[in-house]
């Protein structure tokens, strides 16, 4: 079974999403642990995820994504940036341990002209901090397409960064379609090189989860702009491919183009019409 899912708003709580997320056919979903651009979180609500837990059993919905907000740089220049995004990062694993079991992802940081080892070494010197024993949360560092000064364009400095973590059960990779396409990987003619790559550099069992974007934008653009599956550079061919890959398709695949849910929903039915059991 394709495991498909979107984006969705937090503001009415888990419930609400999982609701949503099966009105559209999406058996996961993605949601904004906070404001997206800001550093405010909302106070839990217990009784809300206790109702969301059960629903999720009953349903059988397996993972889940929680996505950092992007204003988290844990590699910036200015020490008070990296400290609030590490304070922020460990207040999310803290409050994700009310939904056990499921994915954190969250884009690696920009230097901002310190240097790719400077700004990895503040990377790992920050998760080394943030990450615990008892997490039953997994953190997903995410494929950057290499906009201005972003880590994490290359699966070399994605390896880099994995390779300083000291709890290695604790952290994995969600591959952006749009993001890697944009980094200048092929995945539309190469897709088997471009996996064969990531297994001999980083492993393919590290691979937890993907976005699947189409792209504005063509290979190696490092621009970072998504588009509705088949309206883009990618095509809904590759993406197809993608999803039918025997080492992708039993991944959680979130949609993150640019739609309303009747778009989301359009897209879940094309994806699930081209699914090949």
């Amino acid at each position: 079974m394709l495991k498909i899912g979107c984006h969705l708003s937090s503001s009415e709580g888990f419930t609400h999403m999982l609701q949503e997320a099966q009105s559209i056919g999406a058996n996961t979903f993605q949601f904004f642990t906070r404001n997206p651009r800001g550093g405010d979180a909302k106070p839990l609500d217990y009784r809300d995820i206790d109702t969301f837990l059960k629903l999720k059993e009953e349903l059988k919905v397996d993972k889940i994504i929680a996505h950092a907000s992007y204003t988290l740089n844990l590699c910036s220049k200015d020490s008070s940036i990296r400290d609030f995004a590490l304070r922020t990062f460990k207040d999310d694993l803290q409050r994700m341990e009310y939904i056990p079991h499921n994915y954190y992802n969250f884009h690696p940081g920009s230097h901002v002209g310190q240097g790719e080892d400077v700004g990895i070494g503040f990377i790992v010197d920050a998760l080394n901090e943030a990450l615990f024993e008892e997490q039953k949360t997994m953190v997903l560092l995410e494929t950057m397409a290499g906009k201005g000064s972003e880590i994490g364009k290359t699966f070399q400095e994605l390896k880099k960064i994995l390779d300083g973590i000291k709890l290695q059960d604790k952290i994995g990779v969600l591959l952006d379609t749009c993001h890697v396409h944009e980094g200048g990987y092929d995945i539309i003619d190469n897709l088997e090189g471009v996996l064969s790559e990531f297994n001999d550099i980083i492993g393919l069992d590290r691979l937890k989860a993907i976005h699947l974007n189409d792209s504005i934008n063509p290979r190696g653009a490092h621009k970072d702009r998504h588009a509705r599956i088949g309206e883009g550079m990618i095509g809904s061919e590759a993406l197809i491919r993608i999803i039918n890959h025997p080492c992708l398709k039993n991944l959680p695949f979130i949609l993150e183009t640019p739609n309303e849910l009747d778009g989301y929903a359009k897209e879940i039915a094309f994806l699930k019409a081209n699914y090949k059991e």
